[in-house]
């Protein structure tokens, strides 16, 4: 009550402390509360802690962040800036006051993009702010920006480069000129966490300010198991789950946390590193004609070439660079053209890995002379460093305890005889019980069953998109819910592709799924999509979220969630009444209550 009450009146808190101080004071007995107010008092009247005052200034690091980069390269230059003595606001874009904007005077901005040159979920707000007619005047600010991307997709770093541009246009001056970070960061987040820095220091000295010092450790939490850091887990099992005559190999995988104490909520991501294929390495050594023992060095250590290829290197996605760099080594006209047009090289690079580049041109290296051939280092240098892949958790630990679920399509495509897998997937379909696995879990606060157990719910989940409303379900029975939910599914064909069917249809007999409608696309002559069940039960799902449902979509965001939020909109022109601008100022609406959530990749 006490909390509620400091809510509704001015704080000097952002609004994201203020829901980290809820959750932290929710855990606390009686005795615990009274003791961390007496420290927290005597800690400010020993001068630990200065007393806020109106000349005191924050240096204030919001990030955007769709997969938990942008988080962590956000989080690593707080804990920097806080061990140099100065007062940090770290906040989600998503849990920033707006209002706040008009009285910083120090931003550091660190955020990516995400689809086609798209802010992430918790910048969209912050995003549509800025490039509106309500955003203030910023003559008083210093900023900078770190902009994180993929070159291998159009519109690169271009949330980024949209922050940078408006923060200028509404007068606030640049620390820095904005940084692009493409896949392999590190390096440059590392430099821009020092220039940075360095560009704060004579503004904070020259204000007069007095400044907070926290301690490193305020931030940074001993034994967390993060991406840098993951955790050795064990794979449990990893069991077909499509039937013998279908076109996909589709994986139930569950993996052993032991007693790591690693914790995940319904709607998170886990984060998977993995080894490249033996066989996919040695197809490339065997192609360049290198030694496996040839000694490489990254990042001043020393590494077999055999063993930077299979735990160090990215083989399964070309990027650009790539592409480009090795058209110029070979001397290949025809792949400098495709690497000189956009569109071309886009498909280029979903249709073909590193060893394709390998296999395909390498004659011209091969004509070279001794003294040019391809060495072990300049074929590391080309290539980049291995990323984990995000996996939608398919479990309730409310259900599982101490395993994590993961639903995995096995990436494989045949190409000129070969058969080319995905690295992740290739990875987990082939792993045998007891086999080693470095994890950490990726929070998704975007991807939230309903804060009210009575709110209805509406999951729109084809192929392994169904995988997170697996983990809401065993979430919602562990929590005894028995509000109104709703499945939309869909896959080619019933008896081969209704993933986790039989307990689909427990959940429907016990009554706590209340409906289910299905799309099998390849059952009947004409294609039905999850799309078209969406329009024919139209007027029912309006009724539903005029009623307060929340609506979650995951899966591919290429094509499905384009075509089901087309038909979601159709839905609110037909049966709503509304208009085309209308409708789509609905659903934006929703999304900004958390009413409408996407987890898309």
């Amino acid at each position: 009550m006490l909390l509620k009450e400091l809510s509704s009146v001015a704080s000097p808190l952002s609004q994201g402390q203020v829901e980290k101080l809820k959750q932290f004071t929710s855990e606390l007995t009686a005795l615990q509360m009274a003791w961390v107010s007496g420290y927290l008092a005597a800690t400010a009247n020993a001068g630990h802690v200065a007393a806020p005052t109106r000349e005191a200034q924050t240096l204030t690091i919001l990030y955007g962040s769709q997969t938990g980069n942008g988080r962590g390269i956000a989080s690593a230059l707080a804990a920097k800036a806080q061990s140099q003595g100065y007062a940090v606001n770290l906040a989600s874009m998503g849990e920033y006051n707006l209002r706040q904007l008009k009285q910083e005077t120090l931003l550091l901005v660190v955020v990516s993009t995400h689809g086609d040159g798209e802010a992430p979920d918790d910048a969209i707000e912050l995003h549509q702010f800025l490039a509106s007619k309500r955003a203030p005047r910023l003559d008083n600010l210093h900023y900078a920006v770190l902009a994180l991307g993929d070159s291998s997709y159009p519109f690169f770093c271009q949330t980024g480069k949209d922050f940078n541009a408006r923060l200028a246009a509404l007068g606030a001056k640049a620390l820095l000129p904005l940084v692009e970070c493409d896949v392999d960061y590190e390096t440059r987040t590392g430099q821009w966490h020092a220039d940075v820095l360095a560009a704060v220091k004579p503004l904070i000295h020259t204000s007069s300010a007095s400044v907070v010092p926290i301690s490193h450790e305020a931030t940074i939490l001993e034994g967390e198991f993060t991406k840098q850091h993951p955790y050795l887990a064990e794979v449990l099992v990893s069991q077909k789950i499509t039937g013998r005559g279908s076109d996909r190999d589709v994986r139930h995988v569950e993996i052993d946390l032991g007693d790591s104490g690693l914790r995940y909520q319904a709607g998170d991501a886990l984060g998977v590193w993995f080894s490249n294929s033996e066989a996919l390495v040695e197809e490339i050594l065997q192609g360049l004609d290198l030694a496996a023992d040839t000694l490489v060095t990254l990042d001043n250590e020393s590494y077999t070439l055999k063993q930077a290829l299979r735990e160090k290197k990215e083989l399964t996605q070309l990027h650009p660079g790539l592409v480009t760099a090795w058209a110029e080594l070979v001397g290949d006209a025809e792949l400098l053209a495709v690497s000189q047009d956009k569109a071309q090289l886009r498909q280029f690079m979903l249709t073909h890995q590193f060893a394709d580049l390998v296999a395909r041109y390498k004659a011209a290296v091969e004509a070279k002379s001794d003294t040019q051939k391809l060495d072990a280092n300049t074929v590391v240098a080309l290539l980049r460093p291995l990323t984990p892949r995000l996996y939608s958790i398919a479990s309730s630990q409310s259900e599982v305890d101490t395993e994590v679920h993961l639903t995995v399509a096995l990436v494989a495509e045949e190409r000129e005889g070969a058969t080319r897998f995905g690295g992740a997937s290739h990875f987990l379909a082939s792993a045998q019980e007891g086999t080693p696995l470095k994890v950490y879990v990726e929070p998704n606060k975007h991807f939230r069953l309903p804060e009210d157990p009575l709110a209805p719910v509406i999951m729109i989940g084809p192929g392994t998109g169904v995988a997170p409303f697996r983990a809401f379900m065993q979430e919602r029975v562990a929590q005894g819910i028995t509000s109104d939910s709703w499945l939309f599914f869909g896959n080619p064909h019933f008896e081969e592709d209704f993933l986790y069917q039989t307990e689909w249809q427990q959940y429907l007999k016990n009554g706590d799924l209340s409906r289910i409608d299905l799309a099998f696309s390849r059952d009947q002559p004409e294609k039905i999509y999850v799309q078209h069940r969406i329009k024919q039960q139209g007027q029912t799902l309006w009724q539903w979220l005029q009623n307060g449902a929340h609506i979650y979509l995951c899966g591919d965001a290429e094509r499905m969630a384009k075509d089901v939020h087309q038909a979601l909109l159709a839905v609110a022109v037909e049966y709503g009444g509304l208009s085309n601008e209308a409708a789509a100022d609905y659903f934006e609406n929703l999304r900004s209550q958390k009413r409408y959530q996407k987890d898309v990749y």
